[in-house]
């Protein structure tokens, strides 16, 4: 039986075509074909750290500097409400949870002992009790 050659030219012209391809993406990244790649930057700053000399308590410290919020969890603070939600709610309330930033002011959710539901403040309406 004969070979035929048509298969192998079909086998050529295939392989010509996939090297021809531009580059695909790969897991979600472009692939700047080669050449065309640019950049302008004008100032690199380059640090290097020494992760050897890095203890946990400089990690905890940090952390420590890294918190925003004035005030924490079971403390006693007081609490002074605006006129316009409820004028009468001001008083002594202890912290509940810390609530994070609503874009101006850090919040906190807080219970008074006489009422049976919390409350969200801005820590701008809490001072410390004292």
């Amino acid at each position: 039986m004969a070979a035929r050659k048509a298969p192998a030219r079909k086998e050529r012209k295939a392989r010509a075509r996939s090297s021809a391809r531009k580059p695909q993406a790969t897991n979600g990244h472009k692939i700047a074909p080669i050449g065309i790649v640019s950049a302008n930057v004008t100032s690199v700053e380059v640090r290097s750290v020494d992760v050897t000399s890095v203890t946990v308590s400089d990690v905890a410290m940090m952390g420590a500097e890294l918190q925003s919020h004035k005030f924490h969890v079971g403390q006693t603070v007081f609490y002074t409400s605006s006129p316009i939600s409820r004028p009468g709610a001001s008083g002594s309330y202890k912290v509940v949870r810390l609530l994070p930033s609503d874009g101006d002011d850090y919040q906190y959710r807080i219970k008074h002992a006489g009422e049976a539901f919390e409350r969200v403040a801005k820590e701008s309406q809490l001072e410390v009790e004292g």
